[in-house]
């Protein structure tokens, strides 16, 4: 999500602010980020981000990095920036994570607090609930396949459920997700699962080195009858993704995080998802000054 071949796909729908942090000539943090009414954001286009280091990066050096940041924006008059966490599962040294620290030096003022629905897959487990559905779907001869387009699944099952459930549109437009997955081959996948030769529902999965990410989940009418969707991500948990740490259904928040669509949430916590917390915060620029004691 962080390379620029991912991120410029919604350019002009976002003023670029990203920051990058050097040590002697030597790239150490980047942040990527957006400018919008003179408040800088942790990238509003990007599901997560936040300051990113190299798994190398030693503690004084993220202090010293975070506060240096802090510093340029409020000598350039930006009063304030708003960070978006990036979830553990996401970081490529899990022990290698000081931002909690750092938030709270800062006195930084949670916004919000989002919940994503993550499978441990070393513990995964079903519910009967599930194991029901996957029956279901033996039964009736359902079938998964990966495919290279998105235009069934966009055209057929996504775009008419979020039109009709919600009244919005997919985040990517079909012309959209065509070209990021032209860029990202082997990152972002689409599956899709078929009864007589017809889609009843399908997934998009964002892959990154630890997670399989569930971008879009979505079926027809019938998919409680069918159990598609159960057999579906059984499918991916136990025969596609088996290699990753983390399988994440992504969020069943609602309402600017107000709120959780509980059946949803329960559906997913039917494979062994449970909780992590991704939190979004608020930070005066000014308040870089209260690093300046830290490191004794």
């Amino acid at each position: 999500m962080f390379h620029r071949d991912f991120m410029d796909y919604h350019s002009d729908r976002f003023q670029d602010f990203s920051l990058m942090i050097y040590k002697n000539d030597k790239l150490i943090v980047v942040l990527p980020a957006n400018i919008l009414e003179g408040t800088v954001y942790s990238h509003q286009g990007l599901t997560y981000g936040g300051m990113l280091f190299s798994k190398e990066l030693k503690s004084t050096e993220a202090i010293n990095s975070f506060k240096a940041i802090l510093k340029f924006l409020n000598d350039n008059g930006l009063k304030n920036l708003v960070m978006k966490e990036l979830p553990n599962i996401y970081l490529h040294n899990q022990t290698n994570n000081p931002m909690a620290y750092l938030l709270f030096k800062v006195k930084a003022e949670l916004l919000r607090t989002d919940m994503h629905s993550v499978v441990n897959t070393k513990f995964k487990s079903y519910s009967n609930s599930r194991k029901e559905g996957v029956k279901r779907a033996a039964k009736s001869n359902l079938s998964v396949e990966e495919s290279n387009s998105f235009d069934i699944f966009w055209n057929t099952i996504l775009i008419p459920n979020l039109e009709a459930k919600h009244n919005v549109k997919p985040v990517h437009s079909l012309e959209e997700i065509t070209l990021l997955k032209s860029r990202f081959k082997n990152n972002i996948r689409q599956f899709n699962v078929f009864k007589d030769g017809v889609i009843v529902g399908g997934t998009t999965i964002f892959e990154t080195e630890n997670v399989a990410h569930c971008q879009y989940i979505s079926g027809n009418q019938n998919k409680n009858e069918l159990g598609s969707l159960d057999f579906l991500h059984y499918h991916l948990i136990e025969n596609i993704f088996t290699n990753k740490a983390y399988f994440d259904f992504g969020t069943s928040n609602i309402n600017s995080g107000e709120n959780i669509n509980e059946g949803l949430q329960f559906w997913k916590e039917g494979f062994g998802a449970r909780s992590i917390t991704q939190g979004f915060y608020k930070i005066v620029t000014e308040n870089h000054k209260l690093l300046d004691d830290v490191l004794v």
